[in-house]
């Protein structure tokens, strides 16, 4: 806690006093952000970049004038640290905390306000000190289901980040209750790792990764290696597994913007034989990604003469109709209506996209919609009504 005699003072005494009672926690040690601990924190893990972090804080001047406070508004306040969302002294000072851990940090101008200060309530070019109490920390969640989770070891240098279909070098190093199953060197292609025998959670956490980060991502069954486990690394089904990550390097693959149409073309017939060789091998997730570049590829084009706008429509309304089948194995229900209402835009009468939309609506309980789906499958073609389901359960091979 703040005490009377830490203020008021000029910016050369508060440099000063702080100084002689706490440490230089910047990173090149020019006392930008200097820490006078009040209460330690639990002995342990401390925050690592892009964690998610909740803070109580308090901000004053030299003047002890208070100017922000988290308990006057009776909420904690929540970031990812490292990330440049808040003051650089922020991320600077929180960095260097453990949970439960009562600071106070003097924050020069040049991590705090600037030279500009804030109207109303930072003069220009002033130091601030702000009490910050760390109340809690965890990893970054990469998806909506959290089910993969990272931090931050060793950040990445550069504004750019792997896209599907970049070749990767990376160092790999799993581990499943502490003990190490996976040591390694490996190159893949950022949407194929299965390829090599790496989980799709470190598959799908490259495009948020810069060339030399080091990372640990902590994946759950989903994302690691399911229910079925993975024998070779005697790890059993639906366990949750941690791997450390570091990129090496990559090269970026083209982007859409990047070919002509002919080659979107050309690249799609591989990238849906590959889709396929996973749908098969019941790799839905990893043939989700297949469909998803082709769709990102060619919706927004329309080609030129009749022959190459059925090839676009062609491609289109298989990745959608694959998409729809991918989505009705892993259960994403809204995601089939979605892929479903995408075909039926270009071919109203298309029996596949109306009995995988009817499925989904099934198995949502929207049972007057699902019959209305099945029902306008038979007025299409009568002759369906003597069909087998599995007719309408295979990846589209055109």
């Amino acid at each position: 806690m703040t005490t009377d005699q830490d203020l008021p003072m000029d910016a050369q005494s508060a440099t000063l006093v702080f100084a002689a009672k706490g440490i230089d926690v910047t990173p090149n040690k020019d006392q930008g952000v200097i820490k006078v601990v009040k209460r330690p924190g639990l002995d342990g893990d401390r925050p690592m970049i892009g964690d998610r972090v909740t803070v109580h804080y308090t901000g004053k001047l030299l003047t002890g004038k208070k100017f922000d406070c988290s308990r006057d508004r009776k909420e904690p306040f929540c970031f990812n640290v490292g990330k440049g969302q808040v003051l650089k002294a922020w991320d600077v000072g929180v960095l260097s905390m453990q949970k439960g851990e009562v600071c106070t940090l003097l924050c020069q101008p040049e991590y705090a306000y600037g030279p500009a200060g804030n109207p109303d309530k930072i003069p220009p070019s002033s130091p601030v000190v702000f009490e910050m109490e760390l109340l809690k920390f965890e990893g970054e969640m990469l998806t909506d289901d959290g089910g993969i989770i990272r931090r931050i070891k060793v950040k990445g240098d550069g504004y750019t980040n792997p896209n599907d279909g970049a070749s990767v070098d990376v160092h790999l190093e799993g581990s499943c209750g502490g003990r190490l199953f996976d040591c390694r060197d490996v190159n893949f292609i950022v949407g194929e790792a299965e390829d090599k025998g790496v989980p799709l959670g470190v598959d799908r956490a490259m495009d948020k990764m810069q060339r030399g980060e080091c990372c640990v991502l902590y994946l759950k069954p989903k994302y690691g290696f399911g229910s079925e486990g993975k024998a070779e690394y005697k790890i059993g089904p639906d366990k949750d597994i941690v791997y450390e990550v570091t990129l090496k390097d990559f090269q970026r693959a083209k982007e859409s913007w990047e070919m002509d149409l002919n080659e979107k073309l050309d690249l799609a017939a591989g990238v849906k034989h590959k889709g396929n060789q996973y749908f098969k091998a019941g790799r839905y997730f990893q043939a989700v990604i297949q469909y998803q570049r082709i769709v990102s590829w060619l919706e927004m084009e329309c080609g030129t003469g009749i022959e190459q706008q059925k090839r676009i429509q062609d491609f289109i309304l298989t990745a959608h109709l694959n998409l729809a089948l991918c989505f009705l194995r892993i259960k994403e229900y809204s995601q089939v209506v979605e892929n479903c209402n995408k075909v039926i835009e270009l071919d109203e009468s298309n029996e596949k996209a109306l009995y995988r939309r009817g499925e989904a609506r099934l198995l949502r309980n929207e049972f007057s919609l699902a019959m209305a789906d099945f029902q306008q499958v038979l007025q299409v073609n009568p002759l369906k009504s003597g069909s087998s389901c599995s007719d309408f359960h295979l990846p589209e091979q055109d």
